[in-house]
């Protein structure tokens, strides 16, 4: 029974069947091959959508921090010397009441050009770093640059709600208030 022979009859074609049988199942992978292409295109499409938003996302967070650090490095240097200024400004209020003293008592007095000398570079080295004062004097009483030490009645009625009198200088550092006037206001 081993060596037995199959006959081969005219429809039956080895070949053929083998043939046959393989173009249909050609046509099915092929098919099923473009179908799974296709949904891996899609999925990587997808994943590349996905990882371009979060390139975005993370491109423009890191672009915010780069913003926020450099405007706080700015404000930082500008405002630095905020506290070493604030602890001159008695020593500038001193030499402001000094100089209105003196400057009635004597006006040819070399001391007195001396003292004028002195406190016209300290003041220049402040208005070099930021310092500036707020004019008061006269002004409409703002809270947001005056402290309203007490109210006196107006000696006119254009003066009602303005400054009469100043009692200690205000001071602005970078455009940012570092002290209040303090005033006197006519009500």
């Amino acid at each position: 029974m081993l060596n037995e022979e199959v006959p081969v009859t005219g429809q039956e074609n080895p070949a053929g069947d083998a043939a046959g049988a393989a173009e249909p199942r050609n046509r099915k992978k092929s098919r099923a091959g473009r179908d799974t292409h296709a949904e891996e295109l899609h999925q990587l499409q997808e994943e590349n959508a996905a990882l371009n938003d979060k390139f975005l996302r993370l491109y423009s967070d890191f672009e915010n921090y780069r913003k926020r650090t450099t405007r706080e490095r700015l404000d930082m240097l500008k405002t630095a010397s905020e506290e070493v200024i604030l602890a001159l400004l008695p020593v500038l209020d001193d030499f402001d009441r000094a100089l209105k003293t003196l400057g009635a008592a004597q006006a040819d007095d070399p001391m007195l050009e001396g003292v004028l000398l002195i406190h016209s570079k300290f003041s220049n080295i402040l208005a070099q770093k930021g310092l500036q004062p707020i004019e008061a004097m006269g002004q409409v009483f703002d809270t947001d640059y005056h402290e309203a030490i007490t109210h006196i009645p107006a000696p006119s009625e254009e003066m009602r709600s303005k400054v009469i009198d100043v009692t200690e200088k205000g001071y602005m550092l970078g455009g940012k208030v570092i002290r209040y006037a303090k005033v006197v206001v006519g009500s």
